[in-house]
């Protein structure tokens, strides 16, 4: 990496074409050659006095160099390191049969629901830096599908994996809470977050979302809930033995009610997404909500340059001055 150390030196650069205007307006014309008269006939003018231009070019060039060396130039290599502490994060991802509704559109095509939170999360994941992220699903039960970790591609891959009703057809919310305040326990951290993404209400497991909300206010760990779907119907594909795929529209069924209380208690926010856009934005908004402080620290190692213009310029005046004392000799 180059730089100048000292750069404001090169602002005396600006000085040269002054000097020249100056000049140009103060010089007299040099005597180019010299008539006598010697066997009836004038001395002719040197073929020298063609290149007399050399000596100003020798001159500025060599000013110019030692104002680049005042400047004092450098090469080196410059190692900028973050050093974060981050902050854990669990995303906690319904596989229930409700995240097969057909009501997302992803890039103009329509998709079901997990598929845009796959998508939407993915693009969560990219912007984090120095966290640990882990993941818990569930349907009928609830699992760690992956431990807090800071190996993004990792998640990555995990979560391009999932598949609905791969946890069971029903929706266990508090127990998938429950799960996710123990790896969040497990780790320490400045910071506890649970991302509880869910369409519909809590109809199973052994713990109840409100009593999983207060075992997470009283170990400090903030609780986002997002609700994700249409409301009123949303169409869902089903296979019918005579007719093959049809479209079937059901109702919706988000349990707001719970997912407000859920977050409110742990000191997050309830949202609810009813199209990618929304999710897009919803995201977002948690992203800027739990971004962790970066302390930025530089190391830099430069070599001087400054020896190579200063040297250059010094041949170069020294040139000057055998020429102007030689071959370009002025005689009054």
């Amino acid at each position: 990496m180059f730089r100048f150390a000292n750069p404001y030196f090169l602002l005396l650069l600006a000085l040269i074409p002054l000097v020249l205007y100056f000049r140009k307006q103060r010089r007299f014309e040099p005597v180019m050659g010299v008539s006598v008269l010697f066997s009836g006939k004038q001395i002719r003018r040197s073929r020298a006095l063609k290149f007399l231009w050399v000596l100003p070019v020798l001159q500025y060039t060599a000013l110019g160099l030692m104002m680049m060396a005042l400047a004092r130039p450098q090469w080196g290599v410059q190692n900028i390191t973050l050093k974060t502490e981050g902050i854990n994060i669990i995303l906690v991802v319904d596989l229930s049969e409700s995240m097969a509704a057909l009501d997302f559109k992803q890039k103009g095509k329509i998709v079901n629901r997990l598929e845009a939170v796959k998508g939407v999360v993915n693009d969560f994941i990219s912007k984090r830096s120095g966290d640990r992220i882990g993941m818990v699903v569930f349907g009928s039960e609830a699992y760690t599908q992956l431990p807090l970790t800071r190996d993004y591609d990792t998640i990555a891959t995990i979560l391009n994996r999932l598949e609905i009703g791969a946890a069971g057809k029903s929706t266990a919310i508090g127990d998938a809470l429950g799960i996710a305040i123990k790896r969040i326990a497990d780790v320490k951290s400045k910071e506890n977050t649970i991302i509880l993404l869910t369409d519909g209400r809590s109809n199973s497991g052994e713990l109840a979302p409100n009593v999983a909300a207060d075992i997470a206010s009283a170990k400090k760990v903030k609780v986002y809930t997002v609700g994700v779907g249409s409301y009123g119907k949303a169409p869902f594909l089903v296979q019918h033995p005579v007719w093959g795929d049809q479209y079937v529209y059901q109702d919706v069924d988000i349990d707001e009610d719970t997912l407000k209380q859920v977050a409110s208690k742990t000191g997050g926010r309830y949202f609810r997404a009813g199209d990618t856009e929304k999710l897009n934005e919803i995201y977002d908004t948690i992203d800027q909500l739990e971004k962790t402080e970066t302390e930025e620290k530089i190391h830099a190692q430069y070599r001087d340059l400054y020896l190579y213009p200063l040297i250059t310029a010094l041949i170069l005046v020294s040139l000057r001055v055998v020429l102007s004392n030689t071959r370009f000799l002025r005689i009054p």
